[in-house]
């Protein structure tokens, strides 16, 4: 008992004098100037118009906006041909996706083929990259079955080709692609290689819904790209998480050029 209470004698002093000590302390960190950087999103689609967005990144601090670049000149050439966009900002109005530049021609673009993007502006900054067009995968069945509850669970199968590495993007959306995506997200084929794949759901979806189902054979650049937003976001406000990068495709900027192979299907959910 005498031990416990000396130390208890030599602890109620430390512990009144950390109570009585002000805690808080005002740190000011010096950061250097930021340097805006081009941000650029460019997807090529067979039979689709060509088109690009062109932004410029501003300071975490700064308003949550990403000014336009007017002077910004956009070229994509295909098959030694190099074609410019012009600004000209539009938005599609099946999606609601914004575009800065663009050109209302459409190439014949065929698996294999390798593209090449150039964005420059009157300040000196030099973005490129490339891209190679992939071929699309078959969606051999999308199917539905009803529990108890008369809700439905969605599944949606493909065959992955055992000669190559294969990255993948499924999604899944509510009577227009204009919506949200119901169902969103990347995988690879390191597990599954020559497989018959299936994709399940929740059993989220009842009679009558209108489901568009969408799956993109995509470029490894791009499932890097879309995985490493992903993890940015789940970053984002957390004070337990690691800082997480964007892993751009292109070059002397921000951003990716890709191509968007997909195969899609419209079903009608019944019994």
């Amino acid at each position: 008992m005498k031990t416990r209470r000396a130390i208890y004698t030599l602890l109620l002093p430390l512990l009144f004098l950390l109570l009585s000590c002000d805690m808080e302390q005002e740190v000011e960190i010096k950061l250097p100037p930021y340097e805006s950087q081009l941000v650029v999103e460019c997807y090529l689609e067979p039979g689709k118009p060509l088109r690009a967005v062109v932004l410029e990144s501003v300071s975490y601090f700064n308003e949550p906006e990403l000014p336009l670049v007017p002077d910004a000149e956009v070229f994509i050439t295909h098959q030694g041909r190099t074609i410019k966009l012009p600004f000209s900002p539009i938005q599609n109005k099946a999606t609601g996706k914004y575009y800065t530049h663009r050109k209302n021609e459409k190439l014949n673009l065929q698996p294999g083929d390798v593209l090449m993007l150039e964005v420059k502006d009157k300040k000196g900054r030099h973005v490129t990259g490339t891209t190679t067009i992939m071929g699309q995968v078959p969606i051999e069945a999308v199917e539905w079955k009803f529990n108890e509850s008369n809700k439905a669970y969605l599944l949606t199968s493909y065959q992955d080709d055992p000669d190559a590495a294969n990255y993948y993007r499924y999604m899944v959306h509510r009577d227009s692609l204009s919506n949200s995506s119901q169902r969103d997200f990347v995988s690879s084929d390191q597990l599954t290689n020559g497989q018959r794949v299936s994709y399940g759901s929740g059993y989220d979806h009842e009679e009558g819904d209108t489901l568009i189902v969408s799956l993109f054979h995509i470029e490894k650049q791009y499932y890097d790209f879309l995985s490493s937003i992903s993890d940015a976001r789940r970053a984002n406000g957390n004070p337990f998480a690691q800082p997480s990068r964007i892993v751009s495709s292109v070059q002397g900027g921000i951003g990716i050029f890709t191509n968007l192979s997909y195969n899609r299907k419209t079903v009608v959910i019944e019994k």
